[in-house]
């Protein structure tokens, strides 16, 4: 091969190597999942056993899980990787579901089952839902606990998540019970038995860019170095109470009768199952709190509903809490109204923060005028959570975090086939952020090698074509 052609093949294929080192490299680094939720009923006909006739029991939500629709529950705070080359998924979601059911004499229930932390992972074709599972026995009362138990199979249908993007989409994964998951179930349903379907939606962040390790210049510390400030009492620098009022209150708004909403001011945020009132300020000590916070929530509707609370407050004392709000509505206006009183324990300060998280609250008399004699006083309301910072340097629990709002464009659909409706089918999606092509690897090198053997192939009839080279001839190989 002379030496011009030679030089040719080396340098296309120097360029083939470099363009595609950095579509691999880009595809071979996992990516942060941080932000998202899940939606999931776990078996609509369970919830209906449990809350009917039969078993007379209910549900509540921990850790910040919500209701959406008419029977699934919402997980937050997604974490977790994704590798856009191979499509490896895998996203952990904060929140639980206890169900209660069957009382009896004593006070306890035969069917006491919460399901909490679930995790989803895809790997190739196949998809799994882990839960963490505490579930008591029906034959012998025995109570285990399980983590990250294999709860159900999930059917991808033929989804392939290779890519590339900045958020992951999944909806109405068919969901069946694993042979652990039954087991973990307490024996209510048989191994193979179909859950409600999953859907999820997850953000994906760009990968952090590599740097070269560098000698450390920080010094030691020394002994010098000055101690924490301890945080026996003194000023609350800032704090926020959580709370959702009553969650079958929230769905009444919401729903079918009441056609409403509710909207934030002065500063209340939405955490999906609660309401947090930030801007905490007042005094800790010795185990006793008094602090302010910032924020209203507004429930408007039919009927005639109307109901503001705001400028919370809470005081604790001797182990009990109470939380006061200013009630506004067509039948009461009034500052400072006692809402409900909680469990608070003995409050002590730990890294520079006293905390009650989801303490079980009650409705007090007061608080009954205000929701319009809705709800009796004694009635269990959702739990109080609160966190106040003593130090400067302490930081109150954050937020569920739900990731971005999925657009309705984002999941197509598959297309209709001989008249069936496959809106219910499996789909997913990636929205694509510019970082790479969402082009699988193999087509890019496919593309490049073609491109690569077309330029060798022009050059060798060129050097056929040309007449034979003379001795003196300088391209001669």
């Amino acid at each position: 091969m002379p030496a011009r052609l030679r030089a040719l093949v080396t340098v296309v294929c120097a360029a083939v190597l470099g363009a595609l080192l950095p579509v691999t490299t880009a595809h071979a680094e996992s990516r942060p999942v941080q932000g998202g939720r899940l939606d999931w009923g776990i078996k609509s006909s369970f919830q209906s056993y449990v809350t009917g006739p039969v078993a007379k029991g209910s549900y509540s939500l921990t850790q910040g899980a919500a209701t959406v629709g008419g029977s699934s529950f919402r997980f937050h705070s997604a974490t977790g990787t994704y590798d856009p080359a191979t499509g490896a998924f895998r996203a952990a979601f904060s929140g639980g579901v206890h169900f209660l059911g069957h009382r009896t004499g004593t006070g306890a229930h035969q069917l006491d089952l919460t399901l909490s932390r679930p995790t989803v992972s895809v790997s190739g074709a196949t998809g799994t839902l882990h839960v963490d599972v505490t579930s008591r026995a029906k034959d012998t009362g025995t109570v285990t606990t399980s983590r990250q138990v294999p709860f159900a199979s999930l059917s991808l249908g033929g989804i392939d998540m290779r890519g590339g993007g900045s958020t992951v989409a999944l909806n109405n994964l068919p969901a069946t019970l694993t042979a652990e998951g039954a087991r973990s179930f307490a024996g209510y349903y048989t191994a193979g038995t179909a859950l409600d379907p999953v859907s999820l939606s997850a953000d994906v962040k760009a990968p952090a860019p590599q740097q070269e390790t560098q000698p450390s210049e920080t010094p030691a510390p020394s002994a010098k170095s000055p101690k924490p400030t301890k945080t026996s009492g003194g000023a609350v620098r800032d704090g926020a109470v959580d709370w959702g009022v009553r969650r079958t209150f929230r769905e009444y708004v919401t729903g079918d009768i009441a056609d409403g909403r509710w909207a934030l001011s002065a500063g209340a945020q939405d955490g999906g199952a609660l309401f947090r009132f930030p801007g905490g300020a007042g005094t800790y000590e010795d185990g006793e709190l008094a602090a302010a916070f910032e924020g209203t929530v507004r429930f408007t509707g039919a009927h005639g509903l109307d109901l503001s609370l705001g400028n919370v407050r809470t005081v604790v004392e001797d182990g009990t809490g109470t939380l006061y709000a200013d009630v506004t509505s067509p039948d009461v206006k009034e500052k400072k109204v006692p809402l409900v009183t909680f469990t608070a324990g003995d409050l002590k300060p730990a890294g520079g923060l006293v905390k009650v998280t989801e303490a079980p609250a009650k409705l007090t008399a007061r608080g009954a005028e205000a929701f319009g004699g809705m709800y009796p006083a004694g009635t269990e309301m959702d739990p109080v959570s609160l966190a106040v910072a003593l130090t400067a340097d302490a930081a109150l629990p954050a937020l569920p975090d739900l990731g971005s709002e999925p657009t309705p464009g984002a999941s197509p659909r598959p297309a209709k086939t001989g008249g069936a409706d496959t809106s219910a089918a499996p789909v997913a999606s990636t929205t694509d952020d510019g970082d790479f092509p969402a082009l699988p690897v193999s087509l890019a090198v496919g593309a490049l090698l073609l491109a690569a053997a077309a330029l060798v192939a022009v050059a060798l009839r060129r050097h056929r074509a040309r007449p034979a080279a003379s001795p003196s001839d300088p391209d001669q190989g």
